[in-house]
């Protein structure tokens, strides 16, 4: 036979193959050689039918079939040969290429019109279907409004009444699509990779987020931002697109630990550039708790107001008073430790000057002499506020009182005692004080007094404090 013959009897060949298909068929065929832009397919007998490669590929480009695969797909032209489709477009469906789809479990094509009780109205060809809001989309709790008008791929789950009843579902495609791609998606989450992903549910204690292949990972409120996440609404939706960085995986659980704030600049870095001990800034104080109060100075960025900064009030938690939640005061820094992440600060008073904390601290030297606030009573002695961040304990030894008297009458919290500093250790946080020192050099004062003015005579009959002392004095020597 000659060559000529020989192209005949393929071209009538496959012309015979054509004719014993028709539009809207369901066929399964094996692929037999991928081109650049269609895949050929053995459908029996000695004719090949053409496929559209992008209908075998995965989003990320790859092909998800090879050849010698077998694939289902419906039959869309004739005309010049047999042309597949893996999906039925949503303009060209025929109810008979739909109940074909539905029997093949093959895709549509579908255009969502309008939400309706339960769900959505989808329109495909000449017919109409339902998608239960449940089917719409892997991701829960997305707005609806997002879908309308939106064209999607299907599957139909239900058809019934000859089309008049038809249900489809787009979840189960994508979830095919997911298990596809998890093996792939595996490789990539390893601790310290950067991957994106689309936020599929939202807790009060952070965010799921969809990394591909159906593999989730956990964004936890704590790594949201460098400044506390109080919302994570305010932050995150469901729906979202976010560029993560993989923090942990669990082998055992399989639990994936992301991180939103290890991609964004951190303000302890510099934090030396922009703060010092001595300096004020302005703060708002976001929380208390029992040992003091937090002040955001920006975000990220938060300092401790210990409790011992507080002037006493004489209640547990009146120092709250001074500072509710919320209120946006100056603050003055008392310690800095970049490397530890935290600042030391203390409430400087409306009106006060900017370094009158400073220079109250500066005061708290052995022999100075204060006037401090009563903050408790303990057993041994009572302590006493000397300036933020200052207190010093006065054992009662020290107080000037007798053993038999009442030192919380004698020292109320809340009051002015007059105080001299005894000893201040090298961090200045133990610091030992003396009332008993300030009425010594009271007495010392007043003999003093009496020594200048010895040969004076009481005048009137009304001794001063040092005639009463010379007079004891004297009856003492008699």
């Amino acid at each position: 036979m000659s060559e000529f013959e020989d192209d005949f009897a393929a071209l009538f060949a496959a012309s015979e193959q054509a004719r014993r298909v028709e539009r809207g068929q369901t066929i399964e065929g094996r692929i037999v050689g991928i081109g650049h832009e269609v895949a050929f397919v053995d459908i029996g007998g000695k004719g090949e039918a053409t496929l559209d490669l992008a209908e075998l590929r995965h989003e990320d480009g790859s092909l998800e079939a090879q050849v010698g695969d077998t694939v289902q797909a419906v039959v869309v032209s004739t005309e010049g040969g047999i042309t597949l489709s893996r999906r039925l477009a949503r303009n060209a469906a025929t109810d008979r290429q739909l109940e074909s789809a539905y029997a093949a479990g093959l895709p549509v094509e579908g255009k969502v019109e309008r939400e309706v009780k339960g769900g959505f109205e989808v329109r495909i060809g000449r017919s109409r279907a339902f998608c239960p809001f449940s089917q719409i989309d892997i991701v829960r709790g997305t707005d609806a409004a997002q879908h309308i008008g939106r064209v999607y791929t299907f599957r139909i789950s239900d058809y019934r009444e000859g089309g008049r009843n038809i249900v489809v579902s787009r979840r189960s495609l994508l979830e095919e699509e997911q298990r596809a791609q998890a093996d792939e998606v595996r490789k990539t989450i390893v601790p310290g990779a950067v991957v994106s992903g689309r936020v599929v549910s939202v807790r009060d204690f952070g965010a799921f987020v969809d990394l591909g292949g159906g593999i989730q990972g956990l964004l936890h409120v704590s790594e949201m931002g460098w400044s506390r996440v109080t919302d994570v609404n305010s932050v995150v939706k469901p729906g979202d697109v976010v560029t993560v960085k993989v923090l942990r995986v669990d082998e055992a659980t399989g639990k994936i630990a992301l991180g939103l704030r290890q991609l964004m600049a951190d303000p302890w870095e510099t934090i030396g550039d922009r703060y010092q001990v001595g300096q004020v800034a302005t703060g708002r104080v976001t929380r208390h708790t029992d040992f003091g109060a937090f002040v955001e100075f920006e975000p990220g960025v938060e300092a401790l107001a210990h409790v011992s900064t507080f002037p006493p009030t004489g209640h547990s938690r009146g120092w709250t008073k001074a500072v509710p939640v919320g209120t946006t005061a100056s603050f003055e820094i008392l310690s800095l430790d970049p490397e530890k992440k935290r600042i030391g600060a203390a409430l400087v008073p409306e009106g006060a000057a900017a370094r009158t904390a400073s220079d109250s601290r500066s005061t708290v030297t052995p022999g100075a002499r204060i006037a401090g606030t009563v903050e408790k009573h303990e057993s041994y002695g009572v302590f006493v506020y000397l300036a933020p961040g200052k207190t010093g304990l006065m054992p009662w030894s020290e107080s000037g009182m007798a053993r038999e008297a009442d030192g919380a009458k004698a020292f109320p919290v809340g009051s002015t005692v007059d105080v001299v500093v005894l000893d201040v250790d090298a961090e200045g946080r133990r610091i030992r004080v003396s009332h008993k020192a300030v009425i010594d050099a009271q007495e010392a004062a007043v003999v003093r007094e009496y020594e200048s003015r010895a040969d004076a005579a009481p005048a009137g009959g009304i001794g001063s404090l040092a005639d009463k002392l010379r007079g004891a004095l004297g009856n003492r020597n008699a």
